[in-house]
């Protein structure tokens, strides 16, 4: 009787006693491509951002020159941006009041709206939450005009709520469509299992759901903040006093020694002083913006 073979070990010995040695592969360079790709990208989007650093670190009598690096360093720029006839540190502290406002106000709507579009069942609930992002796809100058005479009607020229109440009108549809896809990748046994240990369903939301939900939250307000900071064509509509422009706004009216030339220079340096606040909190944030923008779309 004869006994069976295994060909499973006599072809692996077989391929091992007469395996040739192979010559190492030559190196690929077929990644080459996409990180020069990447670093071209790079560097068209930071190009605009290093001329307006250097425009701003040079000589007022200088700033009209083409060279990549300015010589001398001059900071008289940023002591101009600061001059009280241009009314700057007012202007930033109103951004920073109308920002942090509509922020504020819009965490608070869009986050009860967005948890009940993603927990409750009632009638009509998709069509609602595509009217509500739909909102947000008006152009804003096409918002301009019926804003201006309805702020008019009511005296609202020159406060701050005809500067808060559009720029929230804007935000909070992304702040509803952001959270509620966050909230429904949620699995709702969180909420049963607090619950059942005695908290009631309002304690549930406040204790268990908001801070698992932080990451998609603090992303909402990130992206609604900068949206604010930057938003000029409402804010140059609604107010025609120095004492309530935003800080965008405050840039236009820079003027020069004689009133009649262009401080290039000052505005280079007021357009850093705009954007690297906001440029350190997003890389200081940037794992938790990812982790909020991912999150939402992806189930466990």
């Amino acid at each position: 009787m004869s006994t069976p073979v295994d060909t499973t070990k006599a072809g692996t010995a077989s391929t091992a006693a007469g395996e040739i040695p192979v010559a190492p592969k030559p190196k690929s360079y077929s990644m080459i491509g996409p990180y020069v790709g990447i670093v071209l990208i790079i560097l068209y989007c930071l190009a605009p951002f290093y001329w307006m650093i250097v425009s701003s670190l040079r000589r007022p009598a200088d700033q009209f020159q083409t060279t990549l690096i300015p010589n001398p360093i001059s900071f008289q720029n940023y002591i101009d941006v600061f001059n009280p006839s241009n009314n700057f540190a007012r202007a930033l502290l109103n951004s920073i009041i109308v920002a942090s406002t509509v922020t504020v106000l819009t965490l608070i709507i869009g986050t009860f709206a967005a948890y009940a579009l993603a927990r409750l069942d009632f009638p009509f609930k998709n069509i609602s939450l595509g009217i509500i992002i739909a909102c947000s796809m008006f152009p804003g100058i096409a918002m301009v005009i019926p804003l201006f005479g309805l702020f008019t009607d009511i005296g609202w020229i020159n406060t701050y709520q005809a500067l808060i109440l559009p720029a929230l009108s804007f935000g909070l549809p992304l702040a509803v469509w952001i959270l509620t896809a966050f909230f429904r990748q949620m699995p709702a046994e969180l909420e049963e299992a607090a619950m059942i240990d005695g908290c009631t369903q309002g304690q549930a939301f406040r204790k268990v759901i908001i801070p698992i939900a932080a990451p998609g939250v603090f992303t909402t307000a990130i992206i609604v903040f900068v949206a604010a900071w930057n938003e000029y064509i409402i804010a140059l509509t609604m107010t025609n006093k120095a004492e309530y422009r935003t800080a965008t706004v405050a840039v236009t009216f820079f003027t020069g020694t004689t009133g009649r030339d262009i401080p290039f220079g000052s505005i280079m340096a007021a357009g850093v002083i705009l954007t690297v606040p906001l440029l350190i909190m997003v890389l200081i944030f940037q794992r938790r913006i990812v982790a909020g923008l991912t999150a939402g779309g992806v189930k466990s």
